[in-house]
């Protein structure tokens, strides 16, 4: 199994040597590497990759936004967050945004690999002390529905809710629950009418408020 990866990052140096690393990893090779997101998806459709490795501090539009992008428009790619910042408030934006993983940047060549693999195989890989932040962050933010919504909800849309709240992609959620995306999909669109919200981050915002 070959798996490719995308990386968008803006520092040219470590651009370079993740390309490098990537390369040389055994069944692991890089496809696309972006400075910034800019035509997001022709260059996502350029590199057909598997995972992205996606910074988020990047000029222009940043990581969270494309990671949103990315989700709704192609979301059978895996993306792991790839940043110097570890704040719960950008770990929370990121893993809500549809991101599956999540590494500090002083991550070690080799757990970057294997949390490339791991991704790849429907894993969250993280670094230990943003795994612990993101139980934390969950923790504080509690859903927030009203009994009337909740009632109208069937049992499958509040499956979807949960995980969506739990930070999982689309892909995920259809793997969890043993349907298609295009599933989960039809059902985020009847959860949104119910909840009277228009995307994914009204969605979190209203369950976290």
């Amino acid at each position: 199994m070959n798996i490719k990866v995308a990386i968008f990052e803006d520092n040219p140096l470590l651009l370079d040597s993740l390309i490098e690393l990537i390369n040389a990893g055994d069944g692991l090779s890089c496809t696309g590497a972006y400075s910034d997101c800019s035509q997001l998806i022709r260059k996502v459709d350029s590199a057909k990759p598997d995972v992205i490795l996606m910074d988020i501090d990047l000029p222009g539009m940043n990581g969270i936004e494309a990671v949103r992008i990315i989700n709704q428009e192609r979301p059978d790619i895996v993306i792991i967050m790839q940043t110097v910042f570890n704040d719960n408030e950008r770990i929370f934006q990121s893993i809500t945004a549809g991101a599956s993983g999540y590494l500090l940047k002083n991550t070690s060549p080799t757990r970057i690999l294997e949390a490339i693999r791991e991704a790849a195989t429907g894993g969250a890989p993280m670094t230990p002390s943003i795994a612990h932040k993101i139980l934390e962050v969950f923790r504080v933010k509690k859903p927030a529905i009203s009994v009337k919504e909740q009632a109208e909800l069937n049992e499958r849309q509040k499956e979807i809710l949960e995980c969506i709240f739990n930070g999982m992609s689309y892909k995920l959620i259809a793997e969890k629950l043993f349907i298609s995306v295009e599933t989960v999909r039809y059902h985020v669109k009847n959860i949104y009418e119910i909840l009277h919200v228009h995307s994914r981050d009204e969605l979190i915002s209203k369950m976290g408020r």
